[in-house]
């Protein structure tokens, strides 16, 4: 059974790490298809058929021309109302014309199409249809029945597509300028935006890709270094009896701009010293819009704005040095909150938080939360400073914490001074830390009561490659922990010593295809000390929980000496997980199914992994995945409800 659960485990970690002739050429300059505007509007009468329309079309070319086609869109008009034969005539006799248009749209310039008419006389009034109202569904008035209005019948032998055989891109003004002086970044643009074209040669021709492709390649001049870009000529080039395409894109590329001094408004309790500090923009470099983003981010996550804005001055007379303008919105001084919820790990809870953004005037940020539950009762607080050089904080935090699970009793607290820095991809943490917790555990033998402490220094590194950080698809975290330091414990002299630790977490996002979704999950840790130093037990491992193996309860997983559940050594657990939308008409609502597998214990040669699995929902809200799950824990034979929100990194 070991043997099975070890096999089922390790295939759970391996999901989660794997998971000619040009007779007839012609250049097109096409105009997008517009939407349809109804011949009656909202307040008019109800609209009913005059004739029955059938288009033979593959796909989404039926679907193309039931919505653009005049014949379809004039298939209806106000109740009351009559439509000669001959108007139908016109209609007709136009059909053909507007269907060819609309697919060479879709890259078919050689269709075939045919307008066919079953019943009604030319000139002659056709009654349109009228149902009956559902109060009097057995009228004896005289209506026209449906099958007597006249059939139209549209039928498209779209031919094959043309394709795109050649493609140009063409860069005038400043930046051929510099690329023809030999400057590195212009010609690396200019690639970029070739390399980047969305319609390489092969790739079949379609007029909304077209038209995407140039603005996509115009976007990439406009962001990096010449906002001012503008297309200055474009062509597509038909050659109709080969089927292929000729595209060819000249653009003018304007000034480059340079980076200049901030303006900063909306200013009033807060310094721009903060503000300068958190720009990393260098005056005099060329613009890029990433930069200005990224800056943009990191007011807005910096604590003490409600909203900022950044944008470059584009007027072109300050070109060599454009002012960058921030616009900011503060939050208040001081903010307190109050709430309560629900844990799946610890129960119910109430919770105050009181955060300060300038504690005795201090250029700090001081946040202070207690939280009172059956099974927690916690108090956090932290002083932060405002960005400092390299986008680094001072930090003082403390802690204080009784927690209650399995059969014991946790009393901890903890004190660290440190360094902070919060760039967009990698998040770092430098702190030393005082440690002190008191484990009572309840056996058949009693109650056991274990105290120690540690000071340590510590190291935390968190790196994210994902396409959203509040609701990743695509992409990887990577979380590390690596601590150093000397216990002491209180049981003795021959229990003190020193120690090290180490903790990695990776989870990896992949789109599937077909709208599914897989996420996989591996987490180790271990403590490197003689078996005789006692470590206090907020340093050791368990596992069990939302964010670790579901089907079993918070802290529930780990060694068992003497029949009480302790702490561990060493943690490895793994997941995997595929999700789908439920319906179209909940995009927001996924469906999943997952596995989880691991476990503590004292020695790697002890760790015995369980499994647990189930199925759950995900409401992917704006502010993060909130989750619910039902797991079943294959080692104790029962089903557990999980609840959580947001992304555990």
């Amino acid at each position: 059974m070991r043997g099975l659960r070890l096999a089922a485990w390790l295939g759970c970690c391996a999901l989660a790490l794997g998971t000619g002739g040009c007779a007839s050429v012609k250049q097109l300059f096409f105009a997008e298809p517009t939407a349809a505007v109804d011949a009656a509007s909202p307040s008019a009468k109800p609209s009913i058929a005059v004739y029955r329309l059938e288009i033979e079309a593959p796909g989404e070319l039926r679907t193309l021309l039931q919505t653009y086609l005049d014949l379809s869109r004039f298939q209806k008009v106000p109740e009351g109302e009559d439509i000669t034969s001959a108007e139908i005539d016109r209609l007709i006799a136009a059909a053909p014309a507007q269907a060819r248009a609309l697919l060479e749209t879709e890259g078919y310039f050689n269709p075939a199409v045919s307008v066919t008419r079953v019943g009604g006389g030319t000139g002659s009034a056709v009654a349109p249809a009228a149902a009956a109202p559902a109060s009097d569904a057995a009228s004896s008035s005289p209506r026209a029945a449906p099958a007597t209005l006249p059939l139209l019948r549209v039928r498209v032998k779209p031919g094959p597509r043309a394709e795109i055989d050649h493609f140009a891109f063409t860069a005038e003004g400043p930046l051929r300028q510099a690329a023809d002086a030999g400057a590195l970044d212009a010609k690396v643009l200019i690639a970029q935006v070739r390399n980047g074209w969305r319609l390489p040669p092969g790739v079949p021709f379609q007029q909304s890709e077209w038209t995407g492709a140039k603005n996509n390649a115009l976007a990439k001049l406009r962001a990096d270094g010449y906002p001012a870009a503008t297309l200055s000529r474009s062509s597509a080039l038909v050659d109709a009896q080969t089927n292929t395409v000729k595209l060819d894109v000249t653009a003018d590329s304007g000034v480059l701009y340079k980076l200049g001094p901030l303006r900063i408004n909306g200013l009033q309790r807060y310094g721009e010293n903060s503000v300068q500090k958190l720009s990393l923009l260098t005056p005099g470099a060329p613009y890029r819009e990433s930069q200005l983003i990224d800056f943009q981010e990191r007011l807005q996550k910096s604590g003490l704005f409600e909203g900022a804005s950044v944008a470059l001055d584009t007027d072109p007379t300050t070109a060599e040095a454009a002012p960058v303008n921030v616009q900011l919105r503060e939050l208040p001084l001081q903010q307190a909150t109050f709430g309560t919820g629900y844990s799946a790990n610890t129960g119910p809870r109430v919770t105050v938080e009181h955060l300060h953004r300038q504690p005795f005037g201090w250029e700090w940020i001081a946040k202070n939360k207690l939280e009172l539950g059956p099974k927690l009762r916690s108090w956090s607080g932290e002083l932060t400073s405002y960005p400092l050089e390299g986008l680094y904080r001072n930090l003082i935090a403390g802690s204080a914490e009784q927690l209650k699970t399995v059969d014991e009793v946790r009393n901890s607290w903890s004190a660290r001074i440190g360094r902070t820095q919060d760039t967009t991809q990698i998040e770092r943490l430098y702190y030393i830390e005082a440690t002190h917790s008191r484990l009572d555990t309840t056996s058949n033998t009693g109650t056991t009561t274990v105290s120690n402490d540690a000071y340590t220094g510590n190291y935390h590194w968190v790196y994210r490659d994902v396409d959203s950080v509040l609701l990743p698809t695509d992409g990887y975290t990577l979380s590390a922990e690596v601590a150093g330091g000397y216990a002491v414990s209180g049981t003795g002299a021959e229990s003190s010593g020193p120690f090290g630790r180490v903790y990695g977490r990776y989870t990896l996002y992949r789109p599937l295809g077909g709208a599914w979704f897989a996420t996989g999950r591996i987490e180790g840790g271990e403590v490197l000390a003689s078996g005789k130093v006692g470590i206090p037990d907020t340093l050791l491992f368990r596992a069990g929980g939302d964010d670790s193996v579901r089907g079993y309860a918070y802290r529930s997983l780990g060694p068992k000496v003497g029949g009480a559940l302790l702490s561990g050594r060493v943690l490895l657990t793994g997941s995997a997980e595929v999700a789908h939308p439920i319906s179209t008409r909940f995009p927001t609502l996924w469906g999943a199914a997952f596995i989880d597998a691991g476990n503590a214990a004292d020695h790697w040669k002890n760790l015995n992994p369980v499994l647990g699995y189930g199925v759950g929902l995900r409401w992917r809200s704006p502010v993060g995945p909130l989750r619910m799950d039902l797991a079943y824990g294959d080692d104790v034979h029962k089903l557990r409800l999980h609840l959580s929100v947001g992304i555990a990194f």
